[in-house]
């Protein structure tokens, strides 16, 4: 397949450099080397980079960098990003305490998929999902990898709240809820960690590139962990 990257005007101070067209690992693999090279590169007049399913926003200055100077600066640094394509992002292993009062559609999405609890739970935990984007809210992230066969359509009617951390299934898609915020993702279980906390030099945990692994804990372990990253008890 051939990814070769295509530069375009978004609007006078940014520019998209598309990778293709569709949801794809290799896609979003290429659009991650270019956010870092590019955001290893030091060019003057750049304010910030976005990177997404198969695209990368590039936010410039005009007043320093013009877009044919900008053009010039990242043409070469994408030309052969090919070559490093193989490379993998930071694998990340989150706790998760699956069923009961924390994740209370366990028992709905194993009825929709004639599949048992525990068989959601080892299907959930057993991909390591690329995590293509953020976005929605601070530290929400877009994963990739999930399993169809424990699939879920949204609820009907949101919840008007759902508790940070809460790991939930829409389509075929699945995330972690990282703030306090509503939703209707089918919710599946908890994780203790703390995505986002304001607090933190760092505020967001999880980056565009990483690699997410599930692996399922128990509630001693849970309020455990909670405890150790200043949480509140469920």
């Amino acid at each position: 397949m051939d990814y070769e990257a295509r530069i375009l005007t978004l609007s006078d101070n940014a520019v998209t450099v598309q990778f293709g067209e569709t949801i794809d690992p290799e896609i979003n693999l290429r659009v991650q080397l270019a956010y870092k090279m590019i955001n290893a590169s030091g060019i003057r007049g750049i304010i910030e980079l976005v990177p997404t399913y198969r695209s990368l926003s590039v936010y410039y200055d005009p007043a320093e960098l013009s877009l044919s100077a900008l053009k010039a600066e990242i043409e070469p640094l994408i030309k052969d990003i090919k070559a490093a394509a193989d490379e993998r992002g930071e694998l990340i292993r989150i706790p998760v305490a699956y069923g009961g009062k924390y994740g209370e559609d366990l028992s709905r999405v194993a009825g929709l998929n004639g599949l048992s609890e525990q068989e959601v739970i080892s299907i959930h935990t057993e991909p390591e999902y690329p995590i293509y984007m953020l976005g929605f809210l601070p530290g929400f992230c877009y994963l990739g990898g999930m399993d169809k066969r424990i699939a879920a359509p949204r609820l009907a009617t949101p919840r008007v709240k759902i508790a940070a951390g809460s790991v939930g299934i829409a389509g075929s898609q699945t995330g972690i809820y990282p703030i306090d915020s509503p939703g209707g993702w089918q919710l599946i279980g908890r994780t203790p960690k703390k995505l986002y906390d304001p607090n933190r030099e760092k505020p967001i945990l999880l980056e565009a590139g990483m690699r997410i692994k599930f692996y399922s804990i128990d509630e001693e372990e849970f309020l455990r962990i909670s405890r150790l990253e200043g949480g509140d008890e469920p």
